[in-house]
This record gives C-alpha cells, sequence and structure tokens, in this order.
C-alpha cells in the first residue's frame, strides 16, 4: 500500500527430529537448523523490520551445561544482526578449538545455538517501545528446567488490563502491563502449577527428587496448560513458546484471525506465519503445507511426538483479509491468484469511471505489492477490448476493408509503468512547508506515455490515511496532464480501526471517517458524532460480551459512493487540473475473492470477539475528547 503500514509479526518453529550427527553427516552441517531458522526469518522480513530474535534449546544436556542460547536485536538490519552475532559466536569457538570442527558432540557440548528446537521471530512494534526488550522471544526462566519458558507470537490482546488485573490476582507481580509479558507470565503459572502437582504425585509413586524429572517430562501436558493459560484470551494471536526441556507449541486463535502453517516429516517439524516460507526453505510441495485450524495447537513433545490438540472451542472463522490484499507474500499459490481476483473483480466500476474508453486510458499500479491485483485487472481491461473489437467488426463487417481490419485488430490495452518509488530519497527536513515538497518527490513518474486525452487508471493495494496519495502520488500523476485519474483500491475502505496486530489504532487517521465526518459537517448532521460519542460513553463500565459497535452510525447516512466521492475531494486540490475519482473495492467482492479469509473488521465493523467492539467504541471516545492515545 501507498501509505507506510506497520503490522503483525512473523514467527518461526523448526523442531529437528534426528540427532545432530544425522543433519552433519547427510547436509554436510550440524547447524543445520541454524541455516534453516535464517532461511524462514528472511522470509518472512516483510513481516516485521522493527526487530528479531532467536532462541535455540539443546536437548539432554547435563547439569552445569547451557542449553538454552537467546539473541535479539532491534538495529535497522535487525534479522542480518542477530544471525552475524550467532555467526561470530560460532566461529570463534571453532577457531580458538579445532577439535570441534568434526566432533557434532563437543559442538552441541560447547557451541551456542547448536541445538534441536529452535524459535525465531521477527517484529513491527504497533505498541510499546520499540527497544530490544521488546523483541521476542520473551525468557521466563527459572532453575527447574521444566520451568524454563520461552514466547514469541503474531498477537495482540485487547484486554491486556484484565489480563494484567488476573495476574495480580493470582499473587504475581508482573514486571509490565504489555500483553507479551501478561501472555508469558499466565502460561509460566500454569506450567509452574502443572509441574509441581506433577512432582508432588510422583513423590508419592516413590520417586526421587532427581528420577522425578525426566518423569515430569514424559507426563507434562501441554494442551491442559494452553487450556487453562489462554481461557481469558480475547485478541488475535499465533502464540508459539518452548520449554526449557524441550517441549514446543504453536496455539492459534479461536477465529484464525492471525495466521499459521505447519511442515511434518520424519526429519523436521516447521511452524511459520507463511505457507511459502516452509515451501521455499525446506522445497516441499503446497499440499504438503497445512494450515493449523483455529483454537488448535501443534505440540511437540520432547520425544518427538507430534500432535495437533483443540485447545479452545473454535468460533467463527473471521481470518484476516488483510493477510490476503497486502500482508503475507505473493508467492503463496492461493493468494497470488485472489490478488489477481481482487484486480479483476474492479474491472466492472473502472469501465463505468472511463465510460468504456480503453484506447484512451492508460493503466498502471502502486506501489510493487499492488502488482499482482494489476494482472487481473489487465487482464479483465483486456478480456473488455477483446469485446469492443468483436462488436466493431461485426459492426462493420458489410464495408470491413483489410486495412480497416488491422487497424481494429492493433489496438492494444496501454499499460505502463508509471511510478517509481525513490528507495534513496529521504525527507530529512522537518519544517512542515519543506518537508512537503520533498515527500511529494517520493515517486518519480515516466513522462511521455499519457496523452492529455487520456484516463490515468492507478491501482494500489489499499487506501488508509490517505497521505502519500494526497501529498506526493496524485500530484505527481497530475504531472503527465491526464484528462482524469481514477485511483482503483483492491480492498475496500477501511472505516475502522484493527485491534489484532495491525497498526491501525486511531479512527482519526483513516481517511473513509474523516470523509464521513466532514458529509455529516456539510449535511448539517454532526449532532451524531456526539450521539455515538453519549452511547459509547455509556458502555465504557459493561462487559465485553455487551458492548455494542456505535460507531457503525457514522457511516449509515452515507452510500459507499459518497465516502468515496467525499475522498476524492479531500485527497485532491485546487493545484491538481485533472478530475481525480477514488474507486473502492466492494466487501461482497472481497469476500469472493478470498472466500478463505473472511475476516473484515476494519470495512465493516464486524469484529470477531468481543474485545473488539469496546476498542472500537474507546478510540471513538479518543477521537472525540481530542486524545492522541491508543484504544487498547
Amino acid at each position: 500500500m501507498s501509505d507506510a503500514l506497520k503490522h503483525e509479526c512473523g514467527i518461526a518453529l523448526v523442531r529437528l527430529l534426528k540427532p545432530l550427527e544425522y543433519y552433519k553427516e547427510k547436509y554436510g552441517s550440524a547447524f543445520y537448523g541454524v541455516n534453516k531458522m535464517y532461511l524462514m526469518m528472511e522470509k518472512q522480513h516483510n513481516r516485521g523490520q522493527d526487530g528479531a530474535g532467536l532462541a535455540s534449546i539443546k536437548l539432554d544436556m547435563s547439569p552445569g551445561e547451557r542449553y538454552i542460547s537467546r539473541v535479539r536485536s532491534c538495529q535497522s538490519m535487525p534479522i542480518q544482526d542477530i544471525f552475524s552475532q550467532v555467526n561470530e559466536r560460532i566461529n570463534k569457538e571453532l577457531t580458538a578449538n579445532p577439535e570441534y570442527t568434526n566432533d557434532v558432540a563437543l559442538q552441541k557440548k560447547n557451541i551456542p545455538y547448536i541445538g534441536e528446537v529452535f524459535l525465531g521471530h521477527v517484529r513491527y512494534g504497533t505498541f510499546g517501545k520499540n527497544s530490544v526488550e521488546s523483541v521476542h522471544p520473551f525468557l521466563r526462566q527459572n532453575n527447574w528446567m521444566h520451568r524454563n519458558l520461552i514466547v514469541a507470537g503474531n498477537f495482540n490482546m485487547t484486554n491486556n488490563h484484565e489480563l494484567f488485573k488476573n495476574l495480580v490476582r493470582l499473587g504475581q507481580h508482573p514486571k509490565d502491563h504489555v500483553d507479551t509479558v501478561t501472555v508469558m507470565e499466565k502460561i509460566g503459572h500454569f506450567l509452574d502449577s502443572e509441574v509441581a502437582k506433577l512432582y508432588k504425585k510422583l513423590k508419592k509413586e516413590g520417586f526421587s527428587k532427581v528420577d522425578a524429572s525426566p518423569q515430569i517430562v514424559e507426563r507434562l501436558n501441554v494442551a491442559k496448560i494452553l487450556k487453562k493459560s489462554s481461557k481469558d484470551w480475547d485478541g488475535g494471536y499465533a502464540m508459539a513458546g518452548m520449554l526449557g526441556h524441550g517441549d514446543a507449541f504453536v496455539l492459534r486463535d479461536p477465529s484464525g484471525i492471525r495466521p499459521a502453517y505447519y511442515y511434518k516429516d520424519d526429519e523436521v517439524v516447521v511452524v511459520a506465519s507463511e505457507r511459502p516460507v516452509i515451501q521455499t526453505v525446506f522445497n516441499v510441495p503446497f499440499e504438503k503445507v497445512i494450515e493449523l485450524d483455529p483454537g488448535k495447537a501443534i505440540i511437540i513433545k520432547k520425544s518427538g511426538e507430534t500432535s495437533i490438540k483443540k485447545i479452545i472451542e473454535p468460533r467463527e472463522r473471521k481470518a484476516c483479509s488483510f493477510e490476503r490484499i497486502y500482508f503475507s507474500r505473493g508467492s503463496d499459490a492461493e493468494i497470488y491468484e485472489e490478488r489477481k481476483k481482487l484486480g479483476k473483480l474492479l474491472m466492472p466500476q473502472v469501465l463505468k469511471e472511463i465510460n468504456h474508453d480503453t484506447l484512451n486510458t492508460v493503466f498502471s499500479f502502486i506501489p510493487n505489492t499492488a502488482e499482482t491485483s494489476f494482472y487481473g485487472l489487465v487482464e479483465a481491461a483486456q478480456d473488455e477490448l477483446n469485446k469492443q473489437k468483436n462488436e466493431t467488426i461485426l459492426k462493420e463487417k458489410e464495408g470491413l476493408t483489410n486495412e480497416r481490419l488491422k487497424e481494429i485488430l492493433s489496438h492494444r490495452l496501454r499499460t505502463e509503468k508509471i511510478a517509481i518509488k525513490d528507495a534513496k530519497l529521504r525527507t530529512f527536513i522537518t519544517e512542515d512547508s519543506s518537508r512537503d515538497d520533498l515527500v511529494a518527490h517520493v515517486y518519480d513518474v515516466t513522462y511521455g506515455v499519457v496523452k492529455s486525452e487520456d484516463n490515468l487508471v492507478v491501482i494500489d493495494d489499499s487506501i488508509v490515511r490517505g497521505t502519500t496519495l494526497k501529498k506526493s502520488i496524485i500530484k505527481m500523476l497530475d504531472r503527465l496532464n491526464p484528462k482524469k485519474i481514477i485511483i482503483v483500491s483492491s480492498a475496500p475502505q477501511i472505516r475502522y480501526p484493527d485491534c489484532y496486530g495491525i497498526d491501525m489504532a486511531r479512527m482519526e487517521g483513516l481517511i473513509a471517517f474523516k470523509a464521513a465526518i466532514e458529509l455529516l459537517k456539510e449535511n448539517g448532521n454532526y449532532d451524531l458524532v456526539e450521539q455515538v460519542y453519549e452511547q459509547c460513553k455509556d458502555q465504557e463500565n459493561l462487559p465485553d460480551e455487551e458492548v455494542k459497535n456505535h460507531v457503525t452510525k457514522i457511516y449509515n447516512s452515507f452510500s459507499d459512493q459518497e465516502i468515496s466521492d467525499k475522498i476524492a475531494e479531500m485527497l485532491s486540490d485546487s493545484t491538481v487540473k485533472a478530475e481525480v475519482k477514488i474507486i473502492f473495492q466492494t466487501v461482497e467482492k472481497l469476500h469472493e475473492a478470498c472466500p478463505k479469509n473472511l475476516g473484515d473488521w476494519y470495512f465493516t465493523g464486524d469484529y470477531p470477539t468481543p474485545g473488539g467492539n469496546r476498542v472500537v467504541n474507546k478510540a471513538f471516545i479518543n477521537f472525540y475528547e481530542g486524545k492522541n492515545e491508543r484504544a487498547y
């Protein structure tokens, strides 16, 4: 999308099922797991560039030998930074101890990160400070191996304040309010409790303290711990974790909001946020990579036994549609076709706007992530041009000459690379007027391909704030002197904030909301804003299950077209000579294109969890009261 929008994170979990000697013999290195983790995380760098972290666990280490390693970074290139640190440590040990080179047992005993269980995370910070302390994986340490807990996730909880209070009621003293801490401490609490119960039971059975430890490893019920821990969670999440002795898990939220995929063979179990990551890194076909069902967890015991367990009763599936529109890499076979269809389904609206004049229309896309939708749009436009050719030939068939037939058949769809982002340009001046002038030049445009009688159709993934369109793209496109500029969004109007991991927390930041407010003012109905505010305030102390989304009333007075026209007006100004139109995807067509991902709360206000309604009302209260803060 043309607006910079940070979003949810990416997880990668790898569990090696064979001894490290196996990978040394077959793949030439005991560092097989580390190498795969680097690729897994690098292939998901699109999901987070504010920070990255890696943790590893070595199985069956003796007391006194280090079995957990962790490295985190919030440098400008965090993935490269953490693996350069890992590589430096490994090379340092090998250089100082040449005898380790061909001895896997010595490598495992003495070199960090040479283990069997790995958890990686890439992060965009949607809440809290962007410091290394905020970077996953988080570690909860304990001198008992079983009670060590490492957690990383792609998630956001809407009820974090309540989760914090619950921990205090349990007698804990959490060090922070952030949901990563509250979630980890909740899991940690029930992990401690379960270990303590098992030890008490084993003691009655006659096991010594030393002999009880391997029995705890075998009997520990991870699914039971997750069921108790997640009971009060309200949010979207793919939660990954490792226990100190080697158990690992990934749990997906019951609405399926956040994605998770897994693959297993006799060598490895892998979990990631995106399917093509696993396909590429492990060279496996599409059908071998399985989507983890909502409300279920994949659990890998220290023994290597792997199972899928239902942890939470699944709700109506509301997988995030933004994953398909924009966030996930378009190399996924399903996502690629869905994005093409998103473009194709927009063509009827585009044809109406250009009055079916495909000959005098140039089609393009911006930014590069909209390219796949552009292909779908162009295919539909080509079908329309072919239809026009056929109709012309049939109409003129009586007097059709060879020259005229050649002229008709020579008509081609006009597709051009119109806008190119200048990656080197930085807006280093903070003074508004100077900075705006620099922002207007973030994109270069291709001159000489648009005529003054042309329509210029440019497709974007989505329009969130509209800032880049207003300050840069539309002004740059206008320099080409088209008759009309038509910006096409493959996503519907974004009307409501997200609260499950995407950085869209404030109502006043959304251009569709601004347009609706302006229309209310123009129509003399601004008193509706106060009415909605009072209704939101009245619900502040109600349980989440009883809260309704009253913000939908702001939009009910207007058609989609009225809001689109107002957005177009707001994104252009007197300096723009061309007529500007904005076309948005409809929600119905979005669902047609992406039938498996029906989560559409940012478009419709239909939140999949009770906490969503409370968050949207709070966001509206903040807008009305002029508070520049998040609603969760």
